[in-house]
């Protein structure tokens, strides 16, 4: 059950991503690595992750509301962090 709350807690607060695919040949009889791409990706915070982690540690849930002044709020961060990395 850790595992699963800490996979929730990482599409909580959003996270990074790699897909690495690997393309072979066949080179005198062995199998050879020719082609390596990696992809990055940012996936950014889930509100709904935010909301199920508070549920499951016993904070009284959020309003409809609030959830949304929340959501305004760590949009609002995102942004300001994306600025400063430019």
């Amino acid at each position: 059950m850790e595992n699963v709350k800490n996979a929730l807690a990482k599409c909580a607060v959003g996270l990074s991503a790699s897909e690495v695919v690997e393309e072979f040949a066949e080179v005198d009889g062995e199998f050879k690595l020719v082609k390596k791409k990696v992809t990055r990706r940012e996936i950014p915070p889930d509100i709904k992750a935010v909301k199920m982690l508070m549920e499951s540690q016993a904070v009284a849930p959020l309003s409809d509301e609030e959830l949304e002044r929340e959501r305004e709020k760590l949009l609002k961060m995102l942004k300001e962090d994306a600025g400063e990395g430019k």
